[in-house]
């Protein structure tokens, strides 16, 4: 059985690398990967790199021709659903078994901008014929690092969500998950709902305060406060803009998903929030 990985030299492609390593040989595992230089510590631990991007569809066919299993990671927002739509293509030109893909939380009826490529490339897979299963990832706990960061200068968490939930978890804890479905030791659903335990910013912000020590109160605010605090603190606008888009997604209940597959893939708890803010600002 051979594996490959999509864009293994980038922090989720990379974590799942470490941990399908542990489930089946290093010698079956390939990758795909645009730069070779930053591929070369991968191939001197023992992987078969492949060289390409999913815009070049030949690239696609040659690493993916052999490979019965496939993790396709999606690509950055901008020519996404060409990007994911290549691949797909390649995979079945190439006979791949099983693709496994890293979706968005409740991606067939979000209503959230980020969901839209991803419904389509959950529907471009679903008609390519290949055996699947979808990961519909809910929210990293990485992801509000630069709320975090500003919160433990200031002592306030500022959020526009208001009671919104999320369901944070790991970035490592997706991975494994990924590496898990991967492997196949084990049968799953074809659509996997993966999310934390949903908290608002109120619980999170607690436990953060918990985590570091420090005094850290939770800040309902407005959206100009909201994204002025953050370019105060020298994020660029747009970055803070996107922050504030998400605030809005998860105000809207986008990523309130209550599920219990994520446990169930792992087969043991998620890392509880105050443990997840120590491992990541330790």
């Amino acid at each position: 059985m051979k594996y490959l990985v999509t864009g293994a030299t980038g922090a989720f492609g990379g974590l799942a690398l470490d941990k399908l390593k542990t489930f089946v040989p290093v010698s079956d595992i390939h990758i795909l990967a645009r730069s070779k230089e930053k591929a070369t510590p991968l191939a001197e631990a023992g992987y078969t790199v492949h060289i390409g991007n999913y815009l070049d569809k030949a690239s696609l066919k040659a690493a993916f021709t052999g490979i019965d299993r496939l993790l396709l990671v999606s690509s950055a927002p901008g020519t996404r659903q060409e990007e994911h739509q290549n691949a797909i293509n390649a995979a079945k030109e190439a006979g791949v078994s099983f693709i496994t893909y890293t979706s968005f939380a409740h991606a067939d009826q979000s209503s959230a901008d980020l969901a839209t490529d991803h419904r389509y490339t959950e529907k471009a897979i679903k008609a390519s014929g290949i055996p699947f299963t979808i990961l519909r990832n809910n929210w990293y706990l990485e992801n509000e690092l630069p709320l975090v960061g500003v919160a433990l200068n200031s002592g306030k968490l500022l959020y526009t969500a208001e009671n919104g939930k999320a369901g944070w978890a790991l970035r490592r804890e997706y991975a494994e998950a990924a590496a898990i479905i991967l492997a196949g030791e084990k049968t799953f659903p074809e659509i996997l709902e993966l999310s934390g335990k949903p908290v608002d910013y109120a619980t999170l912000t607690k436990a953060l305060a918990e985590a570091t020590g420090k005094e850290i109160a939770p800040l309902k605010t407005n959206d100009e406060a909201f994204v002025k605090n953050l370019t105060d603190n020298q994020l660029p606008e747009p970055v803070a803009g996107f922050f504030l888009a998400i605030q809005g997604d998860i105000k809207n209940g986008v990523l309130d998903v209550q599920s219990d597959d994520f446990e169930k893939v792992l087969g043991k708890p998620l890392t509880p929030l105050v443990d997840a803010f120590k491992e990541l600002l330790q």
